[in-house]
């Protein structure tokens, strides 16, 4: 399998594990086939273009910016054009079709075709215009409802491409983390068998009993169910990247951002703390709600107010389409107030109070929540970076401690049951470091996410 090409003996484990990340973190999903190298920033600026959480938030924020539009359609004029025709023998509609057609005359006023006139076409043109002259500010309230709607929305994508950025993170350090455990497994691997060859050598010497070798053969094979463990986890975290990244899931990828302890300057607690109330989107959209459920309110107390308009019409009236017809036109202004609506409008004015206070209440507990998730990734952050300085020193002694072991052990010193046990803590060790680099990326992520800073230019992608 091409996927296990990815450990090369040295001299020793954690030199190996760095030449190995630095030259290139390779993983196929297919046997024998690759793709150009793929950074974590690369991975980061695909999934903005390609995952579809993305291209979802982004048409959102394209229909927000149409209802402003829309709402300012409320202080423009309407103006409209109809066409109609109508045929009857009516006497009120031949007395008025014939009068607005400009084709009444003195023999029409006789009672015979005045009571029982003759069949009349009638064509009509009309062209209307209608203008708000006042409204009481409810266009502009709707502008402005439209406005703080499309930042609310423009925040939800703020928010929707943070978390598609931490989910690349997490599913592409997940991945290089597994094929960084698989070749952990691989030097165990190669390890146990060395044993199981030193185990001969010390039986055939008669140091030692078949009870030594079977023992250590026993230990080769858990070994090999870890790596065929390793294995299944290396399918699922290419699946995990490719479906964060929004890609089908046997995309193959080179990854090349090696697993190594990220170097952050630390910042103060009271800082990130400050940073998230400014700017993480959930506190920003709270703020936005507050404003929007402010602006209803008003919008609901303008219902009380008078509201003005003017109307012009212009009108073409005519026997046949083209001819034998007249024209008019007209200009009113009026006047609507609202005296009485069943209590409607005092409703909507109290759900609208009671929305603000709704609002106001989130946001005030917002903030204590965001602080909580800051300090939860500052400590999370500062857990993982202790973690890695204690595992690597872990490694080293294992690694003596084993060395030391296989020499007693080849003297006849030290026992199998020794032996073994110093075997399992080198993995161990080994296992430990690499997931406390793993976490500390991931906590140091999470710490931006929480900030509200998390960006594809972020120093967690370098």
């Amino acid at each position: 399998d091409a996927r296990c090409h990815l450990s090369a003996p040295i001299a020793s484990w954690e030199s190996e594990a760095m030449k190995h990340t630095l030259l290139m973190l390779v993983w196929w999903s297919l046997p024998g086939v690759a793709e150009d190298p793929m950074s974590l920033k690369d991975a980061v600026r695909l999934a903005l273009d390609k995952n579809k959480s993305v291209e979802a938030s982004l048409a959102a924020q394209r229909a927000a910016e149409s209802r402003i539009a829309e709402a300012r359609g409320g202080s423009l004029p309407k103006v409209n054009y109809s066409e109609s025709w109508s045929r009857s023998d009516n006497p009120v509609f031949v007395f008025s079709s014939l009068l607005t057609q400009h084709q009444f005359e003195e023999q029409n006023f006789q009672l015979g075709p005045l009571n029982r006139p003759d069949f009349l076409n009638n064509f009509q043109s009309q062209v209307t215009a209608d203008q708000t002259l006042y409204d009481a500010g409810q266009t502009r309230h709707a502008i402005r409802s439209a406005e703080l709607t499309k930042d609310v929305t423009s925040e939800q994508g703020r928010r929707t491409q943070m978390e598609v950025i931490e989910s690349v993170i997490r599913s592409y350090y997940d991945a290089v983390l597994s094929m960084e455990q698989l070749n952990v497994t691989g030097q165990a691997l190669h390890s146990a068998e060395a044993d199981v060859e030193r185990a001969q050598a010390v039986r055939s010497a008669g140091m030692s009993t078949d009870v030594d070798v079977l023992s250590i053969k026993v230990h080769l094979a858990g070994v090999r169910e870890q790596q065929i463990r390793r294995e299944a986890d290396l399918d699922v975290a290419s699946a995990a990247l490719n479906d964060a990244l929004g890609l089908p899931l046997d995309t193959p990828h080179s990854l090349t951002t090696a697993l190594t302890p990220l170097k952050l300057p630390e910042g103060l607690l009271a800082d990130y703390e400050k940073n998230a109330l400014s700017q993480r989107p959930e506190a920003r959209q709270l703020k936005l709600a507050t404003s929007l459920a402010e602006n209803q309110a008003a919008t609901a107390h303008s219902s009380f107010l008078p509201q003005v308009g003017a109307h012009a019409a212009f009108e073409a009236d005519r026997q046949r389409f083209y001819d034998r017809g007249g024209a008019n036109w007209l200009v009113s202004i009026g006047l609507r107030w609202n005296l009485f609506n069943g209590f409607s409008d005092k409703a909507r004015i109290e759900e609208s109070k009671s929305a603000l206070r709704q609002s106001q209440a989130e946001q005030e507990r917002a903030g204590s929540a965001i602080r909580l998730q800051v300090r939860r990734a500052y400590a999370d952050l500062r857990a993982a970076a202790q973690r890695i300085d204690v595992a690597k020193a872990s490694v080293a002694e294992a690694e003596e401690s084993l060395r030391i072991t296989q020499n007693r052990y080849e003297t006849g010193l030290s026992n199998v049951t020794d032996l073994l046990r110093t075997e399992t803590a080198v993995l161990e060790a080994r296992t430990r470091h690499l997931a406390a680099i793993h976490d500390q990326r991931i906590a140091a992520a999470m710490l931006e996410l929480a900030a509200g800073t998390l960006n594809a230019d972020s120093e967690v992608l370098n």
